[in-house]
């Protein structure tokens, strides 16, 4: 890693490879299908491991993301409602040749389906999306669902699969989460009950998050489950127990460039590197913290600049050393790469493109 240009996107494919096969044996172990979200890798080398861990699926954000993941032959879930003509023809184009699953909310976007798969003369399923406490999208209510259901089931090109939901408002500390599962499975129930009961029984039920994770077998009801930031892990999926600190594979390798200011050194990775998100879920405060001295955080950043705080440690870097930084949210600090280094120990084993990174048409 001494050679590498800094800021570099660095991933220790030891704890990567554990962070896959942990995963994969949880959901064997319970029946519970894998669609992995690759939002957060945005790699169809790193998909294809997933798969090959068996991986039923996989579940991406962007019309982008599917594009690049389409070689690999997968089931994808489009966790994302595509929206109005140009989006619409990228989605029949990708359905004229592979698996696709469509997840909505709105008659507006399943009629809009509708009308571009019978143009196109190819065929999509959909899952309804249930708002089940993250309040961001998602029917609000069970009749709602059953009546977005029974549309899409008389539709000639669009097959009604099921129910999704996305559990993300659950982010509170593992041993604290039983209340909020608890009421996700209550909610939950009210969707499936009122499905059976109107003949729209969901042959997939999918939800699912990093910090949930290893929980999902308590979601009663649930066939599949879409969590994304598990492959690489980061500050928050530590600190609220979901994963171990050091099953942390993601960091970004900086170099001191100043340590002027007394009680602080600046590194040459700033927001265009980390990228500047607050904690969730927990009340430590700071963007980021060093893999291998976690309680020195990363304080404050600019755009080329990140501040470590030196007050809690005795640490005292000097300028040319080099620190990896954890980044409290992995998947946008990913995004802001264009390569990732994989390395074992100091040795760089390979390199890879974030090929689906950014918005590229």
């Amino acid at each position: 890693m001494d050679s590498l240009f800094t800021p570099a996107a660095v991933v220790d494919l030891d704890r990567m490879e554990a962070n896959l096969d942990r995963m994969a044996a949880y959901a064997a172990q319970h029946g519970i299908g894998l669609r992995p979200h690759t939002k957060t890798h945005k790699s169809p080398l790193v998909a294809s491991q997933q798969i090959e861990r068996g991986a039923i699926g996989l579940t991406v954000a962007t019309l982008r993301e599917a594009e690049i993941m389409a070689p690999l032959d997968a089931d994808i879930l489009i966790a994302h409602p595509p929206v109005g003509d140009a989006k619409l023809k990228r989605l029949v184009a990708l359905a004229a040749t592979n698996r696709i699953t469509v997840a909505l909310d709105s008659k507006e976007a399943l009629e809009g389906l509708d009308a571009a798969t019978r143009t196109a003369d190819v065929h999509v399923g959909v899952l309804i999306e249930a708002d089940l406490g993250m309040h961001r999208v998602g029917v609000q209510s069970p009749a709602d669902a059953v009546a977005l259901a029974m549309q899409a089931d008389r539709m000639r090109n669009v097959a009604y699969k099921g129910l999704l939901f996305y559990p993300g408002h659950i982010r509170q500390r593992v041993e604290e989460q039983d209340a909020a599962i608890e009421q996700l499975n209550t909610d939950l129930d009210a969707y499936l009950v009122a499905l059976r009961d109107a003949g729209l029984a969901p042959d997939i039920v999918s939800g699912g998050s990093t910090p949930a994770a290893f929980a999902s077998h308590r979601i009663r009801g649930m066939t599949e489950m879409r969590p994304g930031t598990y492959v690489y892990n980061d500050r928050t999926t530590a600190l609220v127990d979901a994963c171990a600190w050091d099953d942390c594979a993601y960091s970004v390798l900086a170099t001191v460039i100043s340590t002027a200011v007394p009680g602080q050194a600046v590194v040459d990775a700033g927001s265009k590197a980390i990228f500047r998100e607050e904690l969730r879920g927990t009340d430590a405060t700071g963007l980021g913290a060093l893999l291998d001295r976690p309680d020195v955080i990363l304080k404050g950043m600019s755009e080329e600049h990140g501040l470590l705080d030196l007050a809690n440690t005795d640490w005292r870097p000097r300028v040319g050393d080099r620190v990896r930084i954890v980044p409290n949210h992995v998947c946008v600090s990913v995004n802001l790469h264009p390569l990732i280094h994989g390395v074992r120990g100091n040795a760089v084993e390979g390199t890879w493109p974030v090929v689906a990174r950014g918005w590229t048409p």
